[in-house]
């Protein structure tokens, strides 16, 4: 079974026959194709008999939102399996284990957590998960802290970028978030009812010179090796646990880009609430927990980062006295600017966000899709600005209120 095709549900039940982990001789076991995202089959494995199960993710040598016209390389399945497997060295328990792997079939066997609720559905049904922020910033800042210069031989960590080069899925992250949303271009969705924020953003000068730079800090800032894709779609979650999922898009690059996922994610929710929560009390206190916890997140993230930097800094020179500081800094403002460059292509750009297009109310939904461009671009232009938490926050609220205005 080893030369690459696209496995069927049978045949993954018999790839799960072969392995000596978790099934038995006499497991009765049923497959489940549940993937729901662009680029790959997930089966779900489960034994009749017990309560044993596994995942089986392969990667298909295009991309499923479009068709064969757009190939993609396998090599991102090894990617992602390797990527799993550092993030479990970092901070296990935060991302599924990985049970096997077959690079000439594109797969890894993995384990399941059918015992989790993808974030972004657990958000949009109102669930408030008050560890989060602790979980992802702890998460974030032991893999971004450990795979940089900071925190792990200078020599080493250039073998390592070597590994990781991953220029199809780059190449998709630079068009979809850093081109596509302004200028005219194929893949680009959005409703008719937007279409003069669509040709504001295709406009606004101001706009295009800080994408452009957001874009080149992208494209060279290898400052640490990124999930690539952290937004809520990507991570599971309970009350009690975060597991950080679908790494297939991790590279060498900007470590803000990763924290600001987070936060794009967060903020694109806090900007739906309104579709969804009628109560003016309920929607307030929602709004407010969505606000806090992207504070949190940051804070949760820097006090982490900075403790490893006191106890783990393998970097001789980087204990110049302001040096943190200032790369702290640096960190905060690429974390808005991503934040926002992130939250306006899921408004006009080919994948959406579940959160705002769920919502059934046509004007709603509009109203919710300039919010989060509202706050998008505010975050862009004001990036190379900002120097706190606090300031990012009123960034967000100014850039609201301006639009009720």
């Amino acid at each position: 079974m080893s030369q690459y095709h696209p496995l069927t549900p049978q045949e993954a039940i018999e790839l799960a026959r072969t392995l000596p982990d978790p099934f038995t001789a006499d497991s009765n076991l049923e497959c489940r194709e549940i993937g729901d995202g662009n680029l790959n089959l997930v089966f779900h494995i489960t034994d009749q008999n017990s309560d044993k199960s596994i995942i089986i993710k392969q990667a298909l040598p295009y991309a499923k939102v479009v068709g064969e016209s757009w190939p993609l390389s396998l090599v991102r399945a090894r990617i992602e399996r390797e990527i799993l497997q550092e993030e479990y060295r970092l901070c296990p328990g935060m991302v599924p284990e990985v049970y096997h792997y077959d690079d000439d079939l594109a797969l890894t066997v993995m384990e399941d957590l059918s015992d989790h609720v993808i974030m972004r559905k657990g958000l949009i049904e109102g669930t408030s998960y008050p560890l989060f922020a602790q979980h992802i910033g702890e998460f974030m800042a032991r893999t971004l802290f450990f795979t940089s210069d900071l925190g792990m031989n200078q020599q080493l960590k250039k073998e390592k970028q070597g590994r990781f080069i991953n220029p199809d899925q780059c190449k998709i992250t630079e068009d979809l978030i850093f081109d596509e949303p302004y200028r005219i271009a194929e893949k680009n969705n959005y409703e008719a009812s937007i279409e003069d924020e669509a040709e504001a953003l295709r406009t606004d000068g101001e706009l295009h010179l800080e994408v452009a730079l957001l874009r080149e800090k992208f494209l060279t800032h290898g400052e640490a090796l990124l999930h690539g894709d952290l937004h809520t779609g990507s991570i599971f979650v309970t009350p009690e646990s975060t597991k950080v999922i679908d790494p297939e898009f991790a590279y060498y690059g900007p470590m803000g880009f990763d924290i600001g996922a987070v936060i794009a994610n967060l903020l694109l929710n806090y900007a739906s609430l309104p579709g969804s929560i009628k109560d003016s009390q309920a929607l307030q206190e929602r709004e407010a927990l969505l606000l806090d916890m992207v504070r949190d997140v940051w804070t949760e993230f820097e006090s982490r980062f900075r403790a490893l930097w006191v106890n783990d800094l393998v970097d001789p020179m980087a204990k110049a006295p302001g040096y943190q500081d200032l790369y702290v800094q640096k960190v905060f403002r690429d974390t808005a600017g991503f934040a926002g460059a992130k939250m306006v292509r899921r408004i006009v750009g080919l994948a959406h966000v579940a959160d705002i297009d769920s919502i059934e109310d046509a004007t709603e939904r509009e109203r919710a899709q300039r919010k989060s461009l509202a706050i998008g671009k505010a975050l862009i232009k004001s990036n190379r600005r900002l120097n706190t938490i606090g300031e990012l926050l009123d960034t967000v609220s100014t850039a609201v209120s301006a639009l009720k205005s």
